[in-house]
């Protein structure tokens, strides 16, 4: 199984590690990839972390993925909205039948504001719900319709990408195995 988690500058620290590690320790091959201008490998992070990406999303027109993961952070989504080829390689991957993973406001702003949701059922951050043309919000933790995975926010990254890795997997026993060893008890 491959993925490629799609990164910009601006992107949520924590959301893009714990998918990233998630997916890892389950022994799915990740890549991180760049979708910052000028075809820059290393992105910084909503909180300036610098990442260093496997590749640039400039290279890989005929690239070919089973999900594609889009984590949130305003101004990584913002831009990744408005880039043709991030929009493209998404748009190539939801037509065929690959995973589209987006979480916080990614679901909303990258997918939403391109016409990515297909009226598919979605949740994301805040009120970002209110701009989408098209989809059903569902204010959900984590919500899967069809070829399509969203989560709320930071929150609930870990429950986004144990789902993620469900799927990619096709079974739930080593994420929730994985899950059974990260997790911890947590008073409410």
């Amino acid at each position: 199984m491959k993925a490629a988690l799609l990164i910009a500058d601006g992107f949520e620290d924590a959301e893009a590690v714990v998918i990233y590690d998630i997916l890892r320790r389950l022994h799915i091959d990740v890549t991180l990839i760049s979708c910052a201008a000028s075809g820059r490998l290393t992105v910084k992070s909503y909180f300036s972390l610098s990442v260093h990406a496997d590749d640039h999303i400039d290279n890989l027109a005929l690239a070919h993925y089973d999900a594609v993961i889009i984590p949130g952070g305003p101004d990584s989504t913002m831009r990744m909205a408005t880039d043709p080829q991030v929009i493209d390689f998404i748009r190539r991957h939801d037509a065929w039948g690959e995973w589209v993973c987006a979480l916080c406001s990614a679901p909303a702003r990258v997918l939403g504001n391109n016409h990515l949701l297909h009226h598919r059922r979605y949740t994301c951050s805040g009120d970002l719900w209110m701009q989408c043309p098209e989809g059903t919000y569902t204010g959900e933790n984590v919500v899967i319709d069809g070829n399509l995975i969203t989560g709320k926010g930071l929150g609930v990254a870990f429950e986004f990408a144990f789902a993620v890795a469900e799927k990619l997997l096709k079974t739930p026993n080593p994420g929730r195995n994985q899950a059974n060893h990260i997790y911890f008890s947590h008073p409410v």
